[in-house]
């Protein structure tokens, strides 16, 4: 599907055709003073600008099929091994599909799944994809703080983060040339990516935010994204979902900030007896 991310499709013609123009016209105004040495060749210059234009600007469509390779290169790794529990699966899947609904990007397939792994963490690559370790499971106490570490995570794919982060390594690594970036470069960047799971303060603080909004309009408690960070701050040892994202006491408290009143506890997931008779049947 993705056999080159710089072919310029028709619906992309008018996006590409005044940025190459503005190119040209610069390029024109420099040819006079530029060394033969120096000189760029047009073609070269004018797909530079092309590559560059495609890589911010995927199509929900790439995005998703690009999200499906990086899926399953990373479900061949070694590391990563998916809880074969069906039912762990479903009940991921339902708490993610709601919140999903109630993001800022409810039109693109969302895909949850659950990690055989103690260590508390989760993550999310581009196109929908996000995992949920067995051991984040264990370690909420109820289903609105599981459900505020999974709008958090869709939140990044509402930014668009992971995109953000591919274009930006990319163009650092020189991956991106005047040829286009081969589909099997870019996943194999995207697989990086994600199993580094580090992104900036920026992206941390923007999922914050939508996080907790759209905690709030999918009808959860708002507060339980509070009441886990803590949780999790006051640990001896950070445990990895720490580790990966850069919460300190000034986040929580402007997390806080962020939560609508209205919602702060008026909503659902804080039965945390419900919560553990169910998580002790989906990972006993």
């Amino acid at each position: 599907m993705l056999k080159k991310l710089s072919l310029i499709t028709r619906s992309s013609f008018r996006q590409v055709s005044y940025p190459l123009i503005s190119v040209m016209v610069a390029a024109s105004l420099c040819a006079g003073t530029a060394s033969p040495s120096q000189a760029i060749p047009w073609g070269e210059l004018i797909f530079q600008s092309i590559q560059m234009i495609q890589i911010s600007n995927l199509s929900d469509r790439q995005e998703v099929e690009l999200g499906k390779q990086i899926n399953q290169q990373l479900l061949k790794q070694r590391n990563l091994k998916i809880y074969r529990d069906r039912a762990a699966n479903e009940y991921i899947n339902r708490i993610g599909q709601r919140l999903a609904t109630a993001s800022p990007r409810p039109d693109i397939p969302y895909t949850f799944q659950v990690v055989e792994d103690d260590s508390i963490n989760a993550f999310a690559t581009m196109g929908g994809f996000v995992y949920i370790n067995t051991g984040l499971m264990k370690a909420a106490e109820n289903e609105a703080e599981l459900a505020s570490v999974v709008s958090h995570e869709i939140a990044h794919i509402a930014s668009r983060h992971a995109v953000k982060q591919l274009r930006q390594t990319l163009l650092a690594q020189g991956l991106a040339t005047a040829a286009g970036v081969d589909d099997s470069v870019a996943v194999q960047v995207g697989v990086e990516l994600a199993l580094r799971r580090h992104k900036s303060r920026e992206a941390e603080f923007e999922a914050d935010a939508i996080g907790i909004e759209t905690l709030g309009r999918a009808g959860y408690a708002q507060y339980g994204a509070i009441t886990f960070m803590e949780k999790l701050l006051k640990k001896g040892s950070p445990p990895s979902f720490l580790s990966t994202h850069p919460a300190t006491s000034a986040r929580i408290e402007q997390m806080k900030q962020m939560i609508d009143p209205e919602f702060a506890y008026n909503g659902d997931g804080l039965d945390d007896r419900r919560y553990q008779v169910i998580v002790s049947q989906l990972i006993p």
